[in-house]
């Protein structure tokens, strides 16, 4: 019965995965269109990162490491490919917060910023809510974003060295399952962050090449998130 169960998650994410991927080349079709114009007819393209120490950029606590971590790589290969577009990255995560603490500032703190694409990334941190709870928050914060017209991309947890990420049902993959189901249920973007580590270890390669301490990835680490990013803009 374990197995079944288990082989059942398994199937879930995968088809929940391919529906979300299914959206990935148009999802933020009217921002690249916006991104490719020149002055005087461009504007500024806010994109506002939300979430717990791995986007606020820390390595080795209490060391950050900003223009190494994911919202700053995503900005400089944006400006490779958009060399005429004005761009702000405005970082709103906090290090060890959750995404109850995250939902509490969030108008505040992130609706302020008017952002045209919000990136939620709590689920590393959520583990100690637990998933109902995680759940609830995060929706929460879709939903007034939506409300607003902003693009969400909702990002899957990335490693932590102490969890076996080729374990079936590991709690990692149980919040990676869940914020898949909601970008699916939202229709929001995604960027899976979770399987990009996976493959590393997968492929056999050595995770802690990818890791600054248990649970903070170093430049390596963040490129990957940044490289499940960088697939909406192509």
């Amino acid at each position: 019965m374990k197995n079944i169960l288990i082989g059942c998650i398994a199937l879930l994410s995968m088809l929940l995965t391919q529906a979300v991927r299914a959206q990935t080349s148009d999802y933020l079709s009217g921002i690249k269109d916006e991104l490719q114009k020149k002055w005087p007819n461009n504007r500024t393209i806010n994109l506002v990162f939300h979430g717990h120490s791995v986007p606020t950029g820390y390595f080795r606590t209490p060391e950050v490491r900003t223009l190494d971590a994911y919202p700053y790589l995503v900005l400089q290969a944006l400006k490779q490919q958009y060399p005429y577009a004005v761009i702000n990255v405005i970082v709103t995560s906090i290090g060890g917060e959750n995404s109850e603490q995250g939902e509490k500032r969030f108008e505040s703190d992130v609706l302020t910023h008017k952002p045209d694409v919000l990136f939620i990334d709590y689920a590393l941190n959520d583990r100690k809510l637990g998933l109902a709870a995680s759940k609830q928050h995060l929706e929460k914060m879709i939903q007034l974003a939506l409300q607003k017209n902003i693009k969400v991309i909702l990002l899957t947890p990335s490693a932590d060295q102490n969890v076996d990420l080729l374990k079936p049902g590991n709690e990692l993959e149980l919040f990676a399952t869940q914020i898949k189901e909601l970008a699916n249920t939202w229709h929001t973007g995604l960027a899976d962050s979770y399987n990009q580590f996976r493959k590393v270890v997968a492929d056999k390669k050595n995770l802690s090449d990818y890791m600054a301490q248990s649970n903070h990835p170093n430049r390596a680490g963040h490129e990957l998130i940044a490289a499940g990013i960088m697939r909406y803009f192509q």
